[in-house]
Parts: C-alpha cells; sequence; structure tokens
C-alpha cells in the first residue's frame, strides 16, 4: 500500500473515531488561547526547512511549513535569531532591522507574518539586545577611541580600575564564561562582554543605547509587523548587583513598546530561580519557567509524583502575590537544553507523559521543534539544534544539510511524514493532547488545585478548575502499575495513555500512564 493511501485512511480514521466521540459540541469548539494559555512553537529557522537548496533553511521554508505548526495545534511561533550575524546561531547581532541573507529577505519576513496571520498564527522574534556582535558597526566605532561618537554605547573600563574583576568571576546558569572583561587589543582600556568578547554589553545607561533600541522596537512592530519578542538575557541589561536598575528598565521598555502596539507580546529569560525572575513581572508580563523544566526532570527521577505540582502550585502562588496579570511560559525543553528525550534516557512512554504534563499543567507551553518527532540531541549546542526530518532521506527535498547530524539522523529519528500515518508516534501524540487542551477550557486556564488525598509516591494529582468545569489528571510517573480511590463525582474518563483505567471506585494506573477525569 503507497504513502499516500494509507495516510487518507490514517485520516479517514481520526474522523471516524472523532465522529463517534461522547464529548459535547461546545467540549470540540477549538479555542485559540494565545498569548495567555497558548502553545508557542520555537522554530531555528536554519534548520527547518531549506526551499532553496542550499543547505539552510529559510523564511520560504517556513512558509511553506506553516501548515505543520497549526495542525500541531500551535498558536504562535517563536523565531530564534533572524537578523544578520557572523555566527551560525545569530546571537551576535551586526544589523537590528535586517534579515540575514542566507533567511532571505525583508520582503520573505514580511509575506510569512501575513500567512501566519492568515492562518491565526502570531510571529515572535528573539529581540536580543544585552550585547551585539563585536563587528557591529556601533562597536567598530566605539572601540576607535575614548573620543568617538559611539564610545559609551558600550561598557568601557581601564585597566588598572576593573584589575580585580578581569580574572574573578563564579559560573551562572546562563553563562559558562568566566573572563567578562576584554581588551579590543590595545591593553588599556577593555570592554565588559558578559557572555564573551565577541559579545559586547551595550551600556544601557546611556540614553541614546535605550532611544536606539526603543526605535529598533518600533521598526519590528510597525514596520514589519511582528506581534512581540522573546527578549534575551533579560536578566542581564545591567550587572547583577544592579537588580533594580534591570526591572526599571523592562518597565520602561514594556511602556515604550506599548505606546507602539497596546497588545504587544514580550517574554523574557530571567534564568534563574521563582524570587529572582518574580519581580520582572511588572516590565515582562511573560516568562519562562526554566523549574518547570528542571523540576519535571528531578520527579521522574525520584519517581515523585507531586513534586512538581507542588512546584508549580508555589511558583503561581509567589506570581501572584507579584501581579495577577502574568504569563507563565511553562517549557519542557529549548535549544540551550539537552533535547528532552535524551534527557529521559530516549524512553518513549515517559516522553509521551511528559507532554500529556506539560499540555495538562497550568501555563502558557512553548513547544521546540522536533520535540514533535523525537529528535535528539546533546551539547554542544549545535547538536540540540540539527536539522528537523520531514520525510526518508531520499524524498526529504527541504531537509536542511548546514551540520552533519550527530543524534537526530534517518537511524535514530523516524521522519514526520512516516509518523503521519503511525497512531502511536510522537506527532500524532502531540497532536491529540494539544487538541484536548485547545478544546477543554479548564485544561487552558482553569486555576490549578492539589488534592488533600493521599497516593502512591509515584502518582501526580491534581484538579484544573473554571465555574463551569471541573477536570482531574493523574500521571503514575513511575515504572510499576498502582491502583487508587476513584476521586468522587469524577467518572468520564475524557483522555488516557497507556492503558490507564476505570473498575468499579478504583482507577488503575499502569506504568508512566496518564488520564484526564470529568464529571
Amino acid at each position: 500500500m503507497n504513502k499516500l493511501l494509507k495516510l487518507s485512511i490514517f485520516s479517514c480514521l481520526l474522523v471516524v473515531i472523532a465522529s463517534c466521540s461522547s464529548e459535547t459540541k461546545s467540549e470540540k469548539t477549538v479555542k485559540n488561547y494565545w498569548p495567555n494559555a497558548g502553545v508557542t512553537y520555537e522554530i531555528f529557522i536554519q534548520s527547518f526547512y531549506d526551499a532553496n537548496g542550499d543547505g539552510i533553511g529559510d523564511v520560504k521554508g517556513v512558509i511553506e511549513k506553516l501548515d505543520h505548526v497549526s495542525d500541531l495545534g500551535a498558536n504562535a511561533i517563536w523565531f530564534m535569531p533572524i537578523m544578520p550575524s557572523p555566527s551560525y546561531h545569530k546571537y551576535d547581532v551586526t544589523d537590528y532591522k535586517a534579515i540575514h541573507p542566507d533567511y532571505g529577505s525583508m520582503d520573505d519576513f514580511k509575506k510569512l507574518i501575513q500567512v501566519a496571520h492568515e492562518k491565526d498564527i502570531k510571529i515572535v522574534i528573539d529581540m536580543i539586545i544585552n550585547h551585539t556582535s563585536d563587528e557591529h558597526p556601533w562597536f567598530l566605532e566605539s572601540k576607535k577611541g575614548r573620543d568617538n561618537p559611539y564610545r559609551d554605547y558600550y561598557v568601557w573600563a581601564q585597566a588598572d580600575t576593573i584589575q580585580g574583576f578581569l580574572d574573578k568571576k563564579t559560573v551562572t546558569l546562563d553563562s559558562d564564561n568566566i573572563r567578562q572583561w576584554h581588551d579590543p587589543g590595545f591593553g588599556k582600556d577593555y570592554y565588559y562582554g558578559f557572555f564573551t568578547g565577541n559579545m559586547p554589553d551595550l551600556n544601557f545607561d546611556n540614553p541614546k543605547v535605550r532611544e536606539e533600541i526603543y526605535e529598533i522596537g518600533r521598526f519590528w512592530l510597525e514596520e514589519v509587523g511582528v506581534d512581540g519578542f522573546r527578549l534575551d538575557a533579560a536578566k542581564h541589561i545591567y550587572p547583577d548587583d544592579r537588580a533594580k536598575d534591570n526591572h526599571n528598565f523592562w518597565d520602561e521598555f514594556r511602556a515604550e513598546m506599548e505606546k507602539i502596539k497596546p497588545d504587544v507580546y514580550l517574554v523574557g529569560e530571567v534564568y534563574d530561580m521563582k524570587e529572582v525572575v518574580a519581580p520582572y513581572l511588572t516590565g515582562l508580563p511573560a516568562l519562562f519557567n526554566f523549574d518547570f523544566h528542571y523540576t519535571l526532570l528531578n520527579a521522574y527521577a525520584k519517581e515523585d509524583g507531586m513534586m512538581l505540582a507542588k512546584k508549580q502550585h508555589e511558583i503561581l502562588d509567589f506570581y501572584h502575590g507579584i501581579t495577577e496579570n502574568f504569563i507563565d511560559a511553562t517549557i519542557s525543553s529549548n535549544h540551550d537544553q539537552p533535547r528532552l528525550l535524551n534527557e529521559l534516557g530516549e524512553h518513549k512512554d515517559k516522553m509521551k507523559q511528559a507532554i500529556a504534563i506539560l499540555i495538562t499543567m497550568p501555563g502558557a507551553p512553548y513547544l521546540y521543534y522536533g520535540e514533535e518527532i523525537g529528535m535528539l540531541g546533546k551539547k554542544p549546542d549545535e547538536n540540540i539544534r540539527e536539522p528537523f526530518l520531514w520525510d526518508e532521506k531520499g524524498e526529504d527535498v527541504g531537509r536542511a544539510t548546514w551540520i552533519v547530524p550527530e543524534y537526530s539522523t534517518d537511524e535514530t529519528v523516524q521522519p514526520l511524514a512516516l509518523q503521519k500515518e503511525d497512531p502511536e508516534s510522537y506527532y500524532n501524540h502531540y497532536k491529540t493532547v494539544i487538541h484536548l487542551r485547545n478544546t477543554h477550557p479548564a485544561l487552558a486556564t482553569g486555576s490549578l488545585s492539589l488534592t488533600k488525598q493521599q497516593y502512591p509516591k509515584s502518582v501526580m494529582a491534581y484538579e484544573r478548575i473554571l465555574p463551569d468545569q471541573n477536570l482531574m489528571i493523574f500521571h503514575n510517573i513511575g515504572g510499576k502499575t498502582v491502583e487508587v480511590d476513584l476521586p468522587v463525582g469524577y467518572s468520564n474518563v475524557i483522555y488516557e495513555l497507556k492503558g490507564a483505567s476505570i473498575k468499579g471506585d478504583k482507577l488503575t494506573l499502569p506504568a508512566y500512564s496518564s488520564v484526564v477525569l470529568d464529571k
């Protein structure tokens, strides 16, 4: 049977299954909950889809594959850096108002936004303003001398005033750079670069720099038409000992961006614990929840079911103490962490359940490209950003070839085209759980309530509650079957994974199984 025919039969089967569902028509209504609780899909364009055959993914390739994002059920795309840069990752910008030529033209990108918006997909771009490339025209001017007009666009110090800092630095969660002050080659004045010497930090004490940044934001929001920004290294606009200045800057940045686009979406990368993250919420209404990722992995390692549920409840309560209007951007992985499947020991059942946990928890979940087909990858970062596998190698005309993959190869990862045909694939699992969330309001916007009932250690149990819908969720993250008492009033299974089932007043949860119950 050829691939096209099998795909058609499988699609028809899905339609039949959907038509036989006992859910009401209102429950089947698919709703877009973005930005507060919608799903965002992170793309590294270089590895996504190559439309012109040069081996590098491009903007036109993304346009060709927008239906993949919408079919998955995602509501927005976050693009890793798209601006000109000398590096493959493009986190060191040389021109803030252009598209990297490898990716295409500004007209291509505007076309992408137009088509995405027609499909109800929002577009968020990486904005890297903590630093520039050392090849940026501002820095090339700045290092010419103390009297240059661009000197104060960066942070400079004379060698004798910073001697104690030249070789002193502790490693942080988001940087393993030990040396922060860098000599441009003259031996007298040093510039500050938190991450590397190739990425000199901008001087935000200079009002001209802040105005430049606000103008860049205006350009992308007004002239290009993006919906918002992911703000890289948001904690490091000023050094760590000036946290209050960081908070104040982001308050100012938000106010300036909202003058341009009142509904602008801003999500910040503040790589730290909740006490450090929370004060940024007034300036950056959405912040990545890195605790979610690490606690999820730790919970699996210890087979401690309630560890993540308790942590998430604690974080949400803490944030509510700062502001009621925040977006908790939950993640299971991204471009800086090893691929989730690697972190889970390449355990397929854990992988599927981990996504079921992410999608049934509160927040606005982010999905990293390729996770939905079980891509693999470990450090260094290039190997976490390998090309997407769209089809079998001989048929995959758009697969990027800029890097020879070490982890996500035809031998280790089943390509998307084949996964579409397989009801048990990662891809169809992702589609199912995202659709579940998009059709059940309590999973998207309901509050999180932890049960007081005591369950076996491996069981994660919580309710998602709205005035007109209560759902009870169980996940057995351990390797053995457990049986628990069925909660009073909950008898309707609307989703199950790995054979979770009800018999009488008992709920049986096999290893790595999940279930969502309705009243």
